[in-house]
């Protein structure tokens, strides 16, 4: 193992940022690394708890649900960059005087390529999600973003605005390739939810899931002692005041075999679902994957987190995408024989019930679900990653 090094992770302020390389920042300090973590303000303790020490700073997320969600696919990436910029200069302060050996960086901590330009050092993305691949810029989807990037007047300021930053800091290049280039990345994924997975980079590794022994022994909730089959039911954290989903999944499945377990977050209240069965069992937050692990179904939003936990448990997904890269990952659950996608205007109890019925009643979808969950299990998780990085530092 590489001596004591010093390692900076630049975070973004989002736990669903920060999850999935959490185990990785506390596996580096347990091998006697330094790990300093530059993060928001507000999940300061998250960050703490691996013992990383955090570089504090303050924060403009999580920004409101309707900017991160707004119909303009600039929004998001805008909100991204404003936090970036205003970041920075607390950050080039701290390691000015305290430069690392290595930097690594979320998809959302942007300042992080940057950092390592300005001390020449190695800087690594740890990806929570797909990056991109050779040719993905004609895909109908990506071409539309990057033509409304190229040609909207918030595309138009948005790049001007991330050129002038790039430009500032020593780095001359086009904004939409700088975004897109994945550089040293640490892909931490299923690769079978990778689009177009043979057209990456040779940048990229796969290392696969790494999630918290913890929470993998998480049971802290319990099946139930009816016997009943489990249907999990949950958006996410951001996106998940969707009450009028939620009660049509009370008309689904009420009086049927399922026991469902609905997470609701904190914008709707669970009172307004109405009376409920005893088969139902209403949370604000639940322990995802101790529930996953006894679920025969997963009603989701089909984020990436939520996807890779249902993939590591074998779970069969019905998608009901919102935004961000929940679409393209409904359609890769459905590509891959695991999912049935359900778009959100659809959404009915009948369209709901049949939906589950035909994903947790199919062999097919049993077997291919089995195949994908060990895969997933066999990438490498935690020790390859942190095998990875320490690479790096030598």
């Amino acid at each position: 193992m590489p001596s004591r090094k010093h390692i900076a992770m630049i975070g973004s302020t989002g736990p669903s940022h920060i999850y999935p390389s959490l185990e990785i920042i506390r596996e580096l300090v347990a091998r006697g690394h330094r790990v300093t973590y530059a993060i928001g303000e507000p999940l300061v303790g998250l960050v703490a708890d691996t013992g990383a020490e955090p570089v504090a700073h303050p924060t403009i997320l999580p920004p409101s649900k309707e900017a991160i969600w707004s119909e303009n696919p600039i929004d998001a990436k805008r909100v991204f960059l404003d936090e970036a910029i205003a970041a920075f200069g607390h950050l080039t302060a701290y390691y000015d005087e305290d430069p690392p050996s290595l930097l690594l960086f979320d998809i959302g901590g942007m300042g992080g390529p940057l950092l390592g330009k300005r001390y020449g050092i190695p800087a690594v993305r740890l990806s929570p999600t797909h990056v991109a691949w050779k040719g993905f810029e004609h895909e109908p989807d990506m071409a539309k973003v990057i033509e409304f990037m190229y040609n909207s007047p918030s595309g138009k300021d948005f790049l001007a605005v991330l050129e002038r930053w790039l430009t500032d800091n020593g780095v001359q290049q086009e904004g939409v390739d700088w975004l897109t280039d994945p550089g040293e990345c640490l892909s931490l994924i299923p690769k079978a939810m990778q689009p177009c997975a043979d057209r990456i980079p040779s940048s990229v590794r796969f290392v696969g899931p790494c999630l918290a022994p913890a929470r993998l022994a998480d049971r802290s909730w319990t099946p139930p002692a009816s016997g009943k089959r489990v249907l999990l039911v949950s958006f996410g954290t951001t996106y998940n005041d969707k009450l009028e989903i939620y009660r049509a999944c009370v008309d689904a499945f009420t009086g049927s075999d399922w026991h469902v377990v609905m997470v609701v977050g904190q914008h709707v209240d669970p009172a307004e679902l109405g009376p409920l069965p005893d088969s139902f069992e209403v949370h604000r937050s639940v322990s995802q994957l101790a529930v996953l692990a006894a679920a025969s179904a997963f009603v989701t939003h089909a984020g990436m987190g939520s996807c890779t936990e249902a993939l590591w448990f074998g779970v069969p997904m019905v998608a009901v995408p919102q935004a961000a890269d929940q679409p393209r990952n409904a359609a890769t659950l459905v590509e891959l024989g695991v999912g049935k996608h359900l778009p959100a205007e659809e959404v009915t109890a009948p369209a709901l019930r049949s939906a589950v019925t035909e994903m947790a009643d199919s062999p097919e979808v049993a077997a291919r679900l089995a195949e994908l969950s060990a895969q997933a299990r066999a990438q490498g998780g935690i020790d390859k990653a942190v095998a990875a990085i320490e690479a790096y530092l030598e």
